[in-house]
């Protein structure tokens, strides 16, 4: 069986609890589905509350809370904007936070394209483009090697054990 390989400490897993995990802590923030479709439509460019809604196929209601939420978390940063004629309104652009989030989509997007479409690959592709070529999301070391989940170890953060 591959797993990652849990060091020091972590290697009794009877002796500690992933109280703190980032993982629990991020899907506490982006782990509804309304929430990962709203950061989808944002890498493609929505902006504004009712193209969110309409896009993502939400209520308006459903749209309000996740907004709310994704721009109290930092992911969405709201920005004045007043169409001639019209009251001023706001929009949704992606912070730093949100643009970070980018992997973590796209790798669900390119599991989703492996496994839920019958062998014959998502609906979309991604590239460079610059060059054409396809994007892929890979787990990969400092100096670039990929590293398969057998090989990947685990350990405390030194400087998280010293706060």
């Amino acid at each position: 069986m591959d797993a990652v390989r849990l060091a020091g400490v972590l290697e009794d897993r009877n002796a500690w609890q992933a109280t703190h995990c980032s993982i629990g802590r991020a899907m506490e923030v982006v782990g509804t589905r309304s929430a990962m479709l709203i950061l989808r439509e944002a890498y493609y460019g929505t902006t504004r509350f009712d193209d969110f809604a309409a896009r993502v196929g939400i209520t308006e209601a459903v749209a309000s809370a996740r907004l709310k939420e994704l721009t109290e978390a930092g992911i969405f940063e709201r920005q004045p904007y007043k169409e001639p004629g019209k009251r001023t309104r706001h929009e949704y652009v992606l912070t730093e936070m949100g643009r970070d989030l980018l992997p973590a989509v796209l790798a669900l997007m390119q599991w989703g394209d492996k496994y839920l479409h019958d062998g014959r690959g998502g609906p979309l592709t991604v590239a460079d483009d610059a060059t054409g070529e396809p994007v892929h999301v890979e787990v990969r070391s400092e100096s670039g090697r990929e590293v398969p989940l057998g090989e990947l170890r685990v350990s405390v953060n030194g400087a998280r054990a010293r706060a």
